[in-house]
């Protein structure tokens, strides 16, 4: 099973996602812990798992990857998500 859709499918998530980590980053209230470089790894990692969610979900056809907005979701659950484990530091 090809879950993102060939070598095209992975360069268009990280494309996208480079993208929706900043977006995230903006719309995610409160002070986020983590620089551009942190921003952008969680943006790409949204992306993943905007696009596998999809896929497992049926909402995704084969070969396509996840949108901009489901991307972006992606990316908020794992900026808070991020946030909250460097919190307890």
């Amino acid at each position: 099973m090809e879950v993102f859709g060939g070598t095209y499918g992975i360069i268009m998530t990280i494309v996208i996602g480079l993208v929706v980590g900043i977006v995230a980053k903006f719309l995610k209230p409160g002070k986020d812990p983590g620089g551009f470089i942190i921003t952008t790894l969680i943006g790409i990692a949204g992306s993943f798992l905007a696009t596998f969610l999809g896929k497992t979900l049926g909402w995704y056809q084969p070969g396509q990857t996840a949108g901009f907005i489901g991307s972006v979701i992606g990316a908020i659950v794992l900026l808070i998500l991020y946030g909250l484990i460097t919190r307890k530091r």
